[in-house]
């Protein structure tokens, strides 16, 4: 069970309450979005991530996946974090008698601020307004919610561009510090105290999203925005980019490719059910992410029904939106400084377990490579705090005033996108065609007691590697430069930086296979059937009885050893 409730903490984060609507926001709906992501969902069946580093055995040729996915998250450590200390920046404000983005009598704010929006006032040409007075409609329609000024004046406090890096916002510094702080006390003694802790972690953010459901579809406008959520625009399903969004997606949400997953499903037993394990982890992840759109949707729905706009028009297509449209839905509530704080709270710990999973798979695949003969004491407390202060020092490029630009440079390439399918695709390849489809069903049936479903195979094989290579060159073909708020173009110094980001990953693949294959001696054929046999471990030999019959396995025996071993995870 701690298993289960940490792969949940980690796959079910904030991607689901703030990517998976954002994408739905972007693409015309999350019905349409739905469709394509259940469409691509069936055809890919992800073959069993390795684990991160030393996979059966480290002389294998494939050793260069565990180096790619640890590329990866640390990544995905370095800006996922930056979502955790702009949430714990709101929850800090949360505790004032009035909510500070819901009111224009701030510094920040600009004239074009409207505190409320009276459209269907405006037919004799003017607007009384009690604190700018009398305002024309045209005035009117370019209002700006101070909610949205909030975010773009007070929090990023927004530079024109990559190349005005500005000054650092010192508030949202000491967030950063602090949630660090926190990811490092939850992490430094390991699985055994974040196992626990993620009990909680995990289940709160649902009880506070079922009741903002409940409050956001009570508002004024909340049926258009969820007709908006439910109903397709079918127009977009012949652009490239919606299959894209939703291809990559899947990986971004179910933290494929990681290897986090692949580090926790190391402690477990031997005969633990990872097959099963799998089913449940995508149906909750997916649900969830389905779940939070009615709740984002129908707050988007009330901020378009109260400014008198579309709703494709009331906010940014991007991270921001989360962070718009929710605290929206807090300040409409009794007592909104209470919502707030506990509604920040929740965003708070969504985002945390998922963070320190992601920081304890990168961290068990650094103390993989160092054999026990270098054991130092306090070794794991040390590789933690390490990891934590590059991390840190990296996000501070996060917290100026263009650090938004940064922030979605990384999300953009380095995490996400071309780097997870090129890793997925290259995963399918090595269990299939090189370590062997048939030897995979049958290791799998050794430790589960049963041999999966044909479909899985086919996938491996031929269905999951297509998809994946396929929507990787839709991408590649169809590739745009990257925009912010669709408005600002990046510099292509800016596009370059992403790319090597991007690259860091995915050349740890070939580059691996080169050296090794430089390294071996013999003939090409000798060095590859050297590097790509498999040696399974000696804690691993006693499941390996010769008289076990695989192929009519129908059940297996249930060991208790506790020992951490190496095994594969099988992640639908």
């Amino acid at each position: 069970m701690d298993f289960i409730m940490s792969c949940v903490g980690f796959a079910v984060g904030l991607g689901n309450v703030w990517r998976f609507p954002y994408l739905c926001y972007k693409n015309g709906g999350g019905k349409l979005l739905l469709i394509v992501f259940s469409v691509i969902r069936l055809l890919q069946a992800v073959p069993p991530q390795y684990r991160t580093i030393n996979c059966l055995n480290e002389s294998l040729i494939i050793v260069g996946l565990g180096y790619a996915s640890m590329v990866i998250v640390f990544f995905c450590n370095t800006y996922y974090i930056m979502v955790l200390a702009w949430a714990f920046y709101y929850f800090i404000k949360s505790f004032n008698s009035t909510l500070p983005w819901s009111t224009c009598d701030n510094t920040w704010n600009t004239p074009s601020c409207i505190e409320i929006f009276h459209h269907e006032d405006c037919l004799n040409g003017t607007i009384g307004n009690t604190t700018y007075g009398n305002l024309t409609c045209e005035e009117l329609a370019d209002g700006r919610s101070p909610i949205i000024e909030f975010w773009e004046n007070k929090v990023l406090n927004i530079s024109e561009g990559l190349n005005y890096p500005g000054s650092i916002n010192w508030e949202l510094m000491l967030c950063l510090m602090a949630v660090w702080v926190m990811v490092y006390f939850c992490v430094w003694k390991g699985v055994k105290s974040t196992g626990k802790i993620v009990y909680f972690t995990a289940t709160f953010p649902y009880v506070v999203l079922i009741i903002l459901l409940v409050r956001g579809i009570t508002l004024p406008g909340a049926y258009d925005g969820i007709m908006y959520y439910i109903k397709p625009d079918w127009s977009k399903l012949g652009e490239a980019q919606v299959w894209i969004d939703a291809g990559t997606q899947i990986f971004f949400s179910y933290a494929i490719g990681l290897g986090a997953l692949t580090a926790l499903g190391s402690y477990n037993r031997f005969h633990n059910d990872c097959y099963k394990d799998a089913f449940m982890l995508a149906l909750i992840n997916s649900g969830t992410s389905f779940f939070a759109g009615f709740v984002v949707f129908a707050i988007l729905g009330f901020m378009a029904n109260e400014q008198g706009v579309d709703i494709s028009q009331v906010a940014e297509t991007g991270p921001g939106l989360a962070f718009i449209a929710y605290p929206k839905a807090v300040s409409l509530m009794p007592m909104p400084p209470i919502w707030a704080a506990l509604f920040f709270f929740m965003l708070l710990l969504l985002g945390l377990d998922s963070q320190f999973v992601g920081v304890e798979g990168f961290v068990t695949g650094i103390l993989d490579l160092f054999p026990g003969k270098y054991y130092m004491r306090y070794r794991r407390e040390i590789s933690v705090a390490i990891c934590c202060l590059m991390c840190f020092i990296i996000d501070l490029s996060m917290v100026t005033q263009g650090g938004m630009y940064v922030f979605q440079l990384f999300d953009y390439y380095s995490a996400s996108g071309m780097t997870l399918l090129w890793q997925a695709f290259w995963e399918c390849i090595v269990v299939s065609w090189v370590y062997g489809a048939d030897r995979f069903m049958d290791d799998i049936a050794r430790m589960i007691g049963y041999r999966p479903f044909p479909w899985m195979k086919w996938c491996w094989s031929f269905i999951t590697p297509c998809v994946c290579m396929g929507i990787f060159l839709f991408h590649l073909f169809n590739y745009k430069p990257l925009t912010y708020n669709n408005t600002y173009v990046y510099p292509w110094w800016g596009e370059v930086i992403g790319w090597c980001m991007a690259l860091m990953s995915m050349l740890c693949i070939p580059v691996s296979v080169l050296y090794k294959l430089c390294r071996s001696t013999g003939t090409f054929m000798e060095r590859w059937e050297k590097l790509t046999k498999p040696q399974w471990g000696s804690h691993h030999l006693e499941y390996m009885s010769p008289d076990t019959d695989i192929k009519s396995l129908t059940s297996l025996s249930t060991d208790t050893e506790d020992s951490k071993v190496i095994i594969f995870e099988s992640v639908m």
